[in-house]
């Protein structure tokens, strides 16, 4: 690598038909005394790849909120935890959306080890005002997730 080539960007995932695909590794830091992933951190794998899911569907949060317009919350979350992840594991977060509304999402999604469900779970968010009071999402935004609903390909 020379001093002119770019430096790697982060990992954002890709969409795979209306499937959002996040990879990532099991590091020390995720696991707890017994190198099982500690249950929290399911939590903050499936976050990161909603948020990246979002980012490459075209949805600016960061733009939203500085613009005062409003945020996401998470409403309701059930999680299963069907087998546990080790240190260095390769996994993928995959994250479909399953419900819109005008001011909601609902999104599941599956914590894979190859082929092997080790964690899904559903999340609902809605959008809220600066002040803390639902309002409708963006419009445009509403249609992003109608189209992954239905299974509509995505593309950046």
């Amino acid at each position: 690598m020379s001093v002119s080539d770019p430096l790697p960007a982060p990992a954002t995932g890709r969409f795979i038909a209306a499937e959002h695909h996040f990879p990532l590794r099991v590091y020390f830091e995720d696991t707890d005394l017994s190198g099982l992933v500690y249950h929290a951190n399911y939590l903050r794998y499936m976050e990161r790849a909603r948020s990246d899911m979002l980012r490459i569907a075209g949805i600016d949060q960061r733009g939203n909120l500085e613009g005062g317009e409003g945020v996401y919350a998470v409403t309701d979350l059930q999680l299963q935890y069907r087998r546990p992840a080790r240190l260095d594991d390769d996994l993928m977060v995959v994250s479909r959306v399953t419900k819109v509304g005008a001011a909601s999402c609902s999104i599941h999604q599956r914590v894979m080890r190859g082929e092997e469900l080790l964690t899904e779970g559903d999340v609902s968010v809605a959008f809220l005002t600066p002040q803390g009071r639902p309002r409708r999402q963006p419009k445009p935004w509403i249609d992003i997730f109608s189209r992954l609903m239905r299974g509509e390909d995505i593309r950046p």
